[in-house]
């Protein structure tokens, strides 16, 4: 296995990523905001006293709110940079390889459950502290649960398709498992997850039994096209860098999350600054931005596939979307399945996710009052995700 390049610990972190950005998008916003307050005049000022002159003192204090929000910007990433949190959970044994790939065996007894994480984060997510571990959880709750880490891409990965992950090492790896199993994928994963269990209900009747999608992208063109239209046009910029390295670099990849939710980061780090930091809910926030500094890049045919087709063709959602020549349709899959579809989503809407849910046939159906990663390593992930998780394989 290729080491990582670099793991987060303190006085050495990098994120928010690419910093230089966030920081800039959050001059920007301020930046825009006091200029329109300056530029206002008497006839359109809307602070106004009860004689009827402009409320001064009004807009004096809603411009300290603007400075002190940006201060409280710098605070945030400073106090999460010296935070003194650093991941020491070891990983389980792994009980198959190929390439950068591994299969991790989290151990316990029951129906086997198959995790397939995003390609373009590491998979630890699920396993991100020893009191936020949706795998070790599920471990003790009569399941036997496996994670597929992708691994960082190395000569062979960067070359690789969507086929290539999907119809090669994902159908390898779920060959080293005993069947029948539940195949369970989170955000981009699930994608990849929902293209495996269709070809093995056609090629191995039997194999996967069902199927789990945790906020899972599918019309990438709802609830706003130009957004997805926005990303897509992206692809002809990053063709540079992706000749240089053959993958899709973190901080671009970053930079392309960053115009689904420009003014996300900045919000939460100013949160950060006021809490608490010997808190759950603080430490949590930290693992969590390790997690997302400690990104992995994408393979540039991967890259552009998801680029152009997904996000430019919306491929997927017209049922256009093939894998090794198979076309993926939900609406064609006999399998239950279960999709979790986190209600304050920024990365995934809601409305995305629910255009596939209403296509599978025997799905059940949770909207936590969760975020992307909060529905799966929040402080409340147990109640709102793990548990309901737990129950519906147990139900099969």
């Amino acid at each position: 296995m290729t080491p990582r390049p670099e793991a987060p610990a303190p006085l050495s972190r990098r994120g928010p990523r690419p910093l230089l950005l966030h920081l800039g998008l959050a001059w920007l916003k301020w930046h825009g905001l006091s200029g329109a307050l300056r530029s206002w005049n008497n006839d359109w000022l809307t602070c106004w006293t009860g004689s009827g002159e402009p409320d001064l003192g009004r807009l004096h204090a809603t411009l300290d709110e603007v400075l002190a929000a940006d201060q409280a910007l710098i605070k945030g990433i400073a106090a999460y940079r010296r935070d003194p949190y650093v991941r020491d959970l070891q990983d389980p044994p792994a009980i198959w390889e190929e390439g950068e790939s591994r299969l991790l065996d989290y151990g316990g007894s029951g129906p086997t459950v198959l995790f397939v994480p995003s390609l373009i984060n590491r998979a630890y997510i699920l396993d991100l502290m020893a009191d936020a571990s949706m795998l070790r959880f599920l471990a003790g709750q009569g399941l036997h649960p496996y994670l597929l880490d992708w691994g960082w891409p190395g000569p062979a990965e960067r070359h690789f398709s969507l086929t290539d992950y999907i119809a090669g090492r994902l159908e390898r790896a779920l060959a080293a498992l005993p069947g029948p199993v539940v195949l369970a994928g989170y955000c981009m994963g699930g994608v990849m997850a929902l293209g495996a269990a269709a070809r093995a209900e056609l090629l191995q009747p039997g194999k996967v039994s069902a199927l789990a999608l945790l906020a899972t992208p599918w019309d990438f063109h709802s609830p706003d096209p130009g957004v997805a239209q926005r990303v897509a046009e992206a692809l002809p910029a990053l063709e540079l860098a992706m000749q240089f390295s053959q993958t899709l670099p973190i901080d671009a990849l970053n930079t392309l999350f960053a115009m689904i939710d420009p003014f996300g980061v900045a919000k939460k780090f100013r949160d950060f600054a006021g809490q608490d930091k010997a808190t759950p809910r603080a430490r949590r926030f930290v693992a969590m931005e390790d997690w997302l500094a400690d990104g992995v890049p994408l393979a540039a045919p991967v890259a552009r596939e998801t680029l152009s087709g997904w996000y430019g063709a919306n491929l997927t959602a017209r049922n256009q979307w093939r894998v090794a020549g198979l076309p993926v349709e939900p609406a064609r899959l006999r399998m239950p399945s279960f999709c979790a579809i986190p209600a304050r989503d920024q990365l995934v809407p809601a409305a995305s996710a629910r255009a596939l849910a209403a296509q599978l046939g025997r799905c059940a159906i949770i909207e936590p009052a969760a975020g992307h990663i909060g529905m799966v390593a929040g402080t409340n992930a147990e109640t709102l995700l793990w548990r309901p998780f737990a129950d519906w394989v147990h139900r099969l």
